[in-house]
């Protein structure tokens, strides 16, 4: 009976590294580790913080809350991933979240059936339609006139809350319409329809972008444009598809946080939504210089954001103060991130070396050396 003995690598083969160290190297470690701890900070401050019940079929909790009141800013914040994937930015999100908002509550209140379904969908209908044609006027700025993306985007920033406002007269409409509740704060089996609205459109933008082309090729507009004009890729229709995109995932966040509250407020719905969708996409890993993109670490980072606005009213603090402690949690969460950063702390930490001896060798021992 003869015993095999196992293979030894080859030489010249790095080794492949161990679990623990993959582990420690992937980009959504930290924004995970981050989360988990805001998570279980909380419970110093709420003992029954991470319980979950189920009441009348539905599951209710702080954690179901963050994952609702989250959702909208996970889908404003995917939007702003593509458009920042191809070394862009979209300053008009919060714009569209109003004016979409806006558009389908003022539909379903003026119509002849406000509260029937039918009514319901074709203010949908309406609000994304609107979403598409701003969403093509931003692209069509950026890509076909050769306008900077911060310049296109600020131009319906301002004028489009001003647009929302028209639409609504300055007044905060209502609407009683139980289809359109269901949107941003109806249930469906046993959890918040907008939760699993925005995993539904999370997972279709997953499978799009990673199991076809189209992922690549964003990356490779944002990445390296001239490489790509080179090789024929048409980078204008990907810019123009990227900022459609985040119109749609603006609209539709507008219509859950509309639906949620059964009004529309032209002034301050969507306001400042912007900012937390671009740190949730740098939270994320994604690079503002374009190129290679994280949907998992953009949806990690929008939770981030919304725990910490969570964690902000758990803890009492005042609401003058709330902007101010999230800028130093999200300061914070960016320097654990940073390489450079953690290499410079550990390099501090250590013990300076012990110093060589410099004194010249007997000449002897050169010659030596030298044979």
């Amino acid at each position: 009976m003869t015993h095999r003995t196992p293979k030894a690598p080859a030489s010249g083969a790095p080794p492949r590294p161990g679990l623990l160290r993959r582990l420690a190297g992937h980009r959504l470690l930290w924004p995970a580790l981050v989360l988990i701890a805001l998570l279980l900070g909380n419970l110093a401050f709420t003992s029954d913080f991470l319980s979950i019940r189920l009441q009348d079929g539905h599951l209710y909790g702080s954690l179901i809350d963050i994952l609702q009141f989250g959702a909208p800013l996970t889908l404003v914040a995917l939007g702003m991933t593509m458009v920042i994937a191809t070394r862009g930015i979209d300053l008009s999100v919060g714009s569209t979240v109003a004016i979409a908002g806006a558009l389908a509550c003022e539909h379903i209140a003026t119509s002849d059936d406000p509260t029937g379904a039918g009514t319901a969908l074709t203010a949908v209908a309406v609000a994304l339609a609107v979403a598409v044609a701003l969403g093509l006027c931003n692209g069509l700025l950026v890509a076909r006139l050769g306008v900077q993306p911060i310049v296109a985007t600020l131009i319906l920033m301002v004028a489009g809350r001003g647009v929302a406002q028209l639409i609504t007269d300055g007044q905060i409409i209502t609407v009683s319409n139980d289809a359109y509740h269901l949107i941003g704060g109806g249930y469906w089996l046993t959890l918040p329809f907008a939760v699993l609205l925005a995993a539904a459109v999370v997972a279709l933008t997953a499978v799009v972008t990673r199991r076809s082309a189209l992922g690549l090729l964003i990356e490779s507009v944002g990445g390296n444009p001239a490489a790509g004009r080179l090789v024929g890729i048409r980078a204008a229709g990907l810019l123009t598809l990227v900022y459609v995109f985040s119109a749609l995932c603006a609209a539709v966040a507008g219509l859950m946080i509309s639906s949620n509250v059964n009004a529309a407020d032209g002034n301050n719905a969507g306001l400042w939504i912007e900012l937390d969708a671009i740190l949730a996409v740098v939270i994320g890993g994604t690079a503002l210089t374009g190129g290679r993109f994280s949907l998992g670490g953009t949806v990690l980072g929008a939770l981030i954001i919304q725990t910490l606005s969570t964690t902000v009213y758990t803890l009492g603090v005042p609401p003058e103060t709330t902007l101010v402690f999230k800028a130093f949690v999200v300061i914070a969460v960016c320097l654990v991130q940073s390489p450079v950063f953690r290499a410079k702390v550990s390099r501090g930490h250590k013990a300076p070396s012990p110093r060589t001896d410099t004194t010249a060798a007997p000449a002897g021992e050169h010659q030596e050396a030298r044979a």
